[in-house]
């Protein structure tokens, strides 16, 4: 039987891939306009076996980037009946893993539009580096969803998707909103919890200090940082 082409692939190559789309992402323009990253997750319920190893890589994120001084945060999550919560921009790692902590997982359908269109209204507002975004599902039009990852395309605001499951419908409307936003879809489970620790951190890290700052950092992480700084070397 032939592999769906659609799935994810095999963990080195959707690695490779993601950062090479990394490499390629511009950075702020100067020193003194500090990073901005949107932090969204989805908080229903289905997310709730994996929430705590969630929580635990994206802590040690926020501890990374914290040494830099140029990151701001600002966490968003859907759940339960239109929920949708969006904290202040925020670079006191304490606050942002404390708000995590809060955070528990409720039952209700998915609300990727409403984070995009925030995305589109933050970045319109003053400059956004990226948007992270971890799921698990999509019980939205497609269309309208590529249609606003477009628009952050256009505003230079890449989608970097870590996807939960294997669903390949998921995986085929995750892959096509990150395309469209010029970002990078890569699976999300707890086999591979230190690797992707080391990928979402690169993603801050290199939206907080550029490509020195990814370069000091890839010295104490694993393998597949160590390769986004080579190509780095190489462009």
């Amino acid at each position: 039987m032939s592999k769906d082409p659609n799935l994810p692939g095999k963990p080195s190559q959707a690695v490779s891939q993601f950062l090479d789309q990394v490499a390629r992402t511009p950075v702020k323009s100067s020193a003194a306009d500090a990073g901005r990253l949107i932090f969204a997750l989805d908080a229903t319920a289905s997310r709730e076996p994996m929430w705590d190893s969630a929580c635990r890589i994206q802590a040690e994120m926020f501890a990374e980037t914290a040494s830099l001084g140029g990151l701001q945060v600002q966490l968003c999550y859907y759940r339960g009946f239109q929920q949708f919560h969006c904290d202040r921009w925020c670079t006191d790692t304490a606050h942002l893993q404390q708000q995590m902590a809060q955070v528990r997982c409720l039952g209700g359908a998915t609300q990727i539009g409403r984070v995009l269109e925030h995305c589109v209204i933050e970045a319109r507002q003053h400059k956004v580096q990226a948007l992270v975004f971890i799921g698990d599902a999509i019980e939205e039009a497609t269309d309208p969803l590529c249609a606003t990852a477009g628009q952050l395309g256009l505003l230079n605001v890449p989608v970097f998707i870590f996807q939960e499951g294997r669903s390949a419908q998921v995986t085929r409307a995750f892959q096509q909103i990150a395309q469209l936003s010029g970002g990078a879809c890569v699976p999300f489970d707890h086999h591979s919890a230190n690797e992707l620790r080391d990928l979402l951190t690169a993603v801050a890290v290199y939206a907080a200090g550029g490509r020195k700052a990814l370069e000091n950092f890839s010295r104490r992480a694993g393998p597949g940082v160590a390769l986004l700084t080579r190509q780095f070397k190489d462009r």
